[in-house]
Formats: C-alpha cells, sequence, structure tokens
C-alpha cells in the first residue's frame, strides 16, 4: 500500500485532532504537518509536497479559496478537499471547478472524509452528501 501524505489546514486545534484522530484509523494515511493559517499552508505545501491538502475556506492571512488558488500554481499535482462549516452551493461549485477536488462540510468528516480523499486521489471529485441530497431525502 503506497502512503498517502496529508497536509492538514485549519485555524481552530480541537477539529485538527478531530481529523488527526480520524486518520489513524487508516493505515498507510499520514498527516504530514498541520497549519493554521492560509499562508502557511501554502508554504508547508511547498516544503512538504504532500499528496493531499485537507484546507479550511475560512482561515486567517489568506483565506482557503486564495491559498488554494497559490497551492495549485506552486504544486499543481497536490489534491485539495476543502473541509468548511459553508454549507453554499455556489461557492462549492466555484471551489471544485476552479481548484478543489472535494468539499466536505466539518459536520460530515467521520462520514465523508476519507472518501472524499480516495476520490481525490483517484482523480474523481466528491461533495459530501447533504449537499446532493434532496432536501427530504433522508430519514
Amino acid at each position: 500500500m503506497q502512503e498517502v501524505r496529508v497536509l492538514l489546514a485549519d485555524d481552530y486545534e480541537p477539529f485538527r485532532r478531530c481529523v488527526s484522530s480520524l486518520f489513524l484509523r487508516h493505515p498507510g494515511w499520514k498527516i504530514i504537518g498541520e497549519v493554521s493559517d492560509g499562508l502557511e499552508a501554502v508554504k508547508k505545501t511547498q516544503e512538504l509536497n504532500p499528496d493531499v491538502v485537507l484546507l479550511d475556506l475560512s482561515l486567517p492571512m489568506i483565506d482557503g479559496v486564495e491559498a488554494a488558488n497559490r497551492i495549485r500554481r506552486t504544486a499543481p499535482a497536490t489534491k485539495i478537499v476543502f473541509i468548511t462549516a459553508y454549507q453554499d452551493s455556489e461557492l462549492m461549485q466555484t471551489v471544485l471547478r476552479n481548484q478543489a477536488e472535494g468539499y466536505v462540510l466539518k459536520w460530515e468528516i467521520m462520514r465523508d472524509l476519507v472518501p472524499a480523499v480516495e476520490a481525490a486521489l483517484c482523480g474523481r471529485k466528491f461533495v459530501s452528501t447533504r449537499l446532493t441530497d434532496p432536501p427530504g431525502a433522508r430519514v
């Protein structure tokens, strides 16, 4: 099994701990760095060359969209999966068109983060189910 190297960019440390613990259950997947702002995400991506960057949309210094734009320019092979609290379909469509392979709602990470990373690694797009299911489709 090939190791998957992940950089985690989120300004809320307890959330980063939660994501890190989720990855501990996935053999071969390794968090190689954690950062708390957008500029640091760009810098660490250049230094560490991760396979995947998990990127919050709402970051200090520069937001996730700008960080993703810069990452795309300097590390085009790196996959980007946004993790966010924004349930905004227009924003989601924009980032999926321009920068990201995935868009995962923070409260859905236990179910959606692993499939999102797997999809990104296979060159597919992934969106949290809550954003793709019609209203009332879930029981």
